[in-house]
């Protein structure tokens, strides 16, 4: 009998083939799952991680939908930390509307979440409920608001895209104080009526309808008698926020809707500090757009946010790990902001001022 010689050459080849013929490695093929074996919960550093785990989740389409994020002007923040401070007692408990938030990081609206995963909606609200975060559900939910709510044990907050038929919108905004959700967000600065689901949109189901569909006597109508705060998500100037404050709006959030649909528009985090010092204290001003780290969100904060709003990270937990993921997100980036804030020597969101970072040029 011939002896067998098991070379580094043949290892390598009989490796090789075994990694072809495993599911978990080979290519994607027709009606399959994405490659790749999913990191445990456990061990992950930071929220980035989570999006490498949606890619071996979702198709091609669905992921570039909730992929990557300008992070350019975020980047340009430093930090100016203190020393010598007692940090020991940190609290990152946040008051808005009437409503204790556990901390200043809510999941932000998108729609159709069952692209993502299979529960959908009820998923994120009981990976974000889990985590003590406050959830804002679109009004293009995959699902029934009712149903979705069963779910919310932390209050959720409702949006709406307001369109032609002010009537019907309201309408769908008093369902939801009914149900329970403790503020009405309201989006605009959208050139588009949306057809489908943002960030899942599809391009070719939407419409231009202008802005003359919409302007404050809108806001106006929306407004009237529903008995929570209304908060106007897309404010990207100081002259748009100063009017809002005069209305009576009750808070607003600086957004550029991703900057999905028009190009050229500036980030959401250059125009927070101009936009927080024209409203002047009066009404809370919150922010969106890229933030994926701690750190992100305590630059925010120092600028003069009230809280900061996350879009795609939830939406990465929920598409790997459903429920589980979402708490996972959340619960990472409320670990990170509590470390980030001790690091600049302060205890509470209310110490923090913009001595403590400096913005550096392009």
């Amino acid at each position: 009998m011939s002896r067998y010689t098991c070379t580094r050459r043949r290892a390598l080849t009989a490796l090789a083939s075994f990694a072809a013929a495993s599911p978990l490695l080979r290519g994607q093929e027709p009606g399959g799952e994405p490659p790749g074996r999913l990191t445990p919960l456990g061990d992950f550093a930071n929220a980035f991680e989570f999006e490498a785990m949606a890619k071996r989740r979702l198709d091609s389409l669905t992921f570039s939908a909730v992929a990557g994020g300008d992070r350019a002007d975020l980047e340009r923040i430093t930090f100016r930390p203190r020393l010598m401070r007692d940090t020991t007692q940190l609290d990152l408990t946040t008051e808005m509307f009437g409503q204790s938030m556990f901390a200043p990081i809510i999941v932000g609206p998108t729609s159709q979440q069952q692209k993502i995963h299979a529960d959908g909606e009820l998923a994120m609200l009981k990976g974000a409920s889990a985590a003590k975060a406050v959830v804002v559900l679109s009004s293009l939910s995959s699902l029934p608001l009712d149903k979705i709510m069963a779910e919310a044990q932390t209050p959720p907050w409702y949006q709406v895209f307001p369109g032609p038929d002010v009537n019907a919108v309201r309408a769908r905004a008093q369902q939801a104080v009914k149900l329970g959700c403790k503020a009405l967000c309201i989006t605009v600065g959208t050139p588009y009526e949306i057809a489908g689901a943002s960030p899942l949109t599809d391009p070719s189901k939407l419409t231009a309808f202008g802005n003359p569909a919409l302007d404050w006597s809108v806001i106006d109508q929306l407004r009237q008698g529903l008995g929570v705060a209304v908060v106007l998500k897309g404010i990207m100037s100081p002259e748009d926020a100063d009017t809002a404050v005069k209305r009576g709006v009750q808070g607003i959030i600086v957004s550029n809707y991703g900057g999905r649909f028009v190009q050229g528009l500036a980030s959401p985090i250059s125009m927070l500090p101009s936009i927080v010092d024209a409203v002047g204290g009066k009404i809370p001003v919150l922010v969106d757009g890229g933030f994926r780290r701690g750190t992100d969100v305590l630059k925010a904060l120092i600028l003069g946010a009230k809280a900061v709003l996350l879009g795609r990270p939830p939406l990465w937990g929920l598409a790997a790990y459903g429920a589980d993921g979402v708490q996972a997100v959340m619960e990472l980036m409320q670990s990170e902001l509590a470390r980030n804030l001790a690091m600049v020597s302060a205890t509470t969101p209310k110490e923090l001022t913009r001595s403590m970072i400096k913005i550096h040029s392009r």
